[in-house]
């Protein structure tokens, strides 16, 4: 499934990266941890967060992830959004706490990284 449907499944709001909406999703993570991110995190995959700092998009950067969704609509910093644009990085905000946001993608059909 593309990146376009996740958004729609989350009812989200893309903050940066419209180019990157109809690329596939390889996978679905979700922390708060940074460093699982970064050990756990495979290319083309999207993972649910809380974390909003710009050293967030950096970690999905490094690891070359397709984007991020930051749950509970919360306020992402100015910087944080910059960079994202600046490296056309897919950032996403939806309403939905991490539980849900992760239950409706597993309904629709995505897979996390352990199948």
């Amino acid at each position: 499934m593309t990146a376009r449907e996740l958004v729609k499944i989350l009812k989200g709001e893309v903050i940066s990266g419209e180019s990157r909406l109809d690329e596939e999703v390889q996978s679905i993570g979700a922390g708060d941890m940074m460093s699982d991110i970064l050990a756990l995190a495979k290319p083309g995959m999207v993972v649910l967060t809380a974390h909003t700092s710009p050293q967030s998009v950096r970690t999905g950067m490094v690891t070359e992830l397709l984007g991020l969704v930051v749950i509970q609509n919360k306020n992402i910093p100015p910087a944080t959004i910059e960079l994202a644009r600046m490296n056309d990085f897919l950032l996403i905000r939806t309403p939905f706490f991490m539980f849900s946001a992760c239950g409706r993608l597993y309904t629709a059909g995505f897979k996390g990284i352990d199948g």
